[in-house]
């Protein structure tokens, strides 16, 4: 890969030049063997991945090159953005379950270049014959630890059996010490290890101390003194988020919660409004802990002490993320105690007596019945929304466009205007549905 190459892959990316991790993988990855990648979470691993297949893949050849099999779909939306976004003009495909297999047998019918996606789905996808093995000569297990779990591994094992021409075994993780099942086949593995072994020093460490067994109030005042910052709300179990969520929307602090129970349009809502900032604060399990990349979370709150140090340093990495600087708070009950992996003396937070709400959010989040299957994109939004809406392009935020659905924000202050302008204006000759995302 020529400089000139690689910096045309970079740029669309806003990025000026490899890290040292990603520089070595990619020299790695050229060498004969396997390579196993270990690396902190929000380090850039995706790319270190991604740069090596693509000096594998030709654009001319019709067939499906590379697999990347993902832990969750979460992860394998990122990846594949992460991809579309570097303009390769190679065809990418994304599998996952929660929404319809029809729609990725019609994507699978012209072979991609790179297929991503989830164990179960994937297999599924073998079984029926929709994805042809024999010409795939990379595998990327990204998030290995988590993939090769018991759960998966029935899957795993089918899959790999599949795959009779692989070439190249790519393994990420950010977690130390897994071992790896004699079934992957790994064959003369070189490892990388780039883990730093210690809090990342843009990770600031916090203890807040509840004095009741319930900590919910101790959170709502937390928050309050927080006051509106982009902010993850970790908890154990699905019926504590929810629990939680509704406690923090009662006392007036929007939020959205997010966990492995939803169906995947309410999981696509709750992550748009908390990435375009219409909510600053998302309550969630543990599923929230690996692929969720939104820029600038500022804050992780672990409501319930994670079980594991692998569960809490996957958490630590949705925030201080390359660059960024981030704080991770512990909430402590009366009877609860650091967990013995917590790296030296965290800081104490003292909450004022008295708390005040944070200024509510200046966005709101419209969901458009249109996507990228109809022909929709975001220049077309950007159109629709200045032409018949009468907006300013500044009262337009973050938007998405999913296959069949996309998000767009809007300024709060606008909505019920912009809702009356394009009651009967059509989005590129059609009429879809436009209302505010529930």
């Amino acid at each position: 890969m020529t400089p000139l190459t690689l910096q045309r892959l970079l740029s669309p990316l806003n990025i000026d030049a490899l890290n040292d991790m990603q520089t070595a993988a990619l020299e790695a990855a050229r060498q004969k063997g396997d390579l196993v990648l270990l690396s902190d979470t929000g380090s850039g691993k995706t790319l270190a991945f991604l740069l090596p297949l693509l000096e594998t893949m030709d654009e001319d050849v019709p067939t499906t090159q590379a697999l990347v099999v993902v832990p969750s779909r979460e992860l394998a939306l990122q990846i594949e953005q992460v991809f579309r976004k570097m303009g390769t003009g190679l065809k990418v495909t994304c599998c996952y379950g929660g929404h319809k297999r029809e729609t990725e047998e019609n994507n699978l019918l012209e072979a991609p270049a790179l297929i991503i996606g989830t164990p179960g789905r994937l297999g599924d996808h073998l079984r029926r014959g929709n994805i042809h093995p024999e010409t795939i000569h990379t595998l990327v297990l990204d998030e290995f630890d988590k993939s090769l779990e018991l759960g998966f591994q029935e899957e795993m094992i089918f899959l790999i059996d599949n795959l009779k021409s692989l070439h190249k075994r790519i393994l990420t993780s950010a977690t130390p010490g897994v071992d790896i099942p004699a079934f992957v086949g790994l064959h003369n593995p070189q490892t990388l290890d780039f883990l730093s072994g210690k809090p990342k020093e843009s990770l600031a460490l916090e203890v807040v101390q509840s004095p009741d067994n319930d900590k919910l109030e101790t959170l709502f005042r937390l928050l309050c003194r927080i006051g509106g910052r982009s902010t993850v709300v970790f908890c154990n179990h699905r019926d504590s988020v929810e629990r939680t969520s509704a406690f923090l929307k009662d006392k007036g602090l929007p939020n959205v919660f997010y966990h492995g129970a939803l169906e995947q349009p309410e999981r696509e809502v709750a992550l748009a409004k908390f990435r375009n900032h219409s909510v600053n604060t998302l309550v969630t399990t543990d599923l929230a802990s690996r692929g969720l990349d939104v820029p600038n979370i500022r804050y992780i709150i672990h409501y319930h002490l994670p079980a594991t140090e692998e569960v809490f340093i996957h958490r630590n990495g949705r925030t201080a993320r390359m660059d960024a600087s981030g704080t991770a708070i512990l909430l402590l009950g009366p009877d609860e105690t650091l967990p013995p992996y917590i790296p030296g003396q965290p800081g104490t937070i003292d909450l004022p007596a008295t708390e005040t709400l944070p200024p509510p959010p200046q966005w709101t989040t419209l969901f458009i019945a249109a996507g990228k299957k109809d022909k929709v994109n975001k220049v077309d939004i950007v159109g629709f929304f200045t032409n018949k809406g009468q907006l300013k392009k500044d009262d337009i935020g973050l938007i998405e466009v999913k296959d069949f659905s996309a998000f767009v924000a809007i300024r709060k202050s606008t909505v019920n205007h912009v809702l009356h302008l394009i009651k009967d204006q059509k989005l590129k000759t059609q009429k879809v549905k436009i209302a505010i995302a529930r």
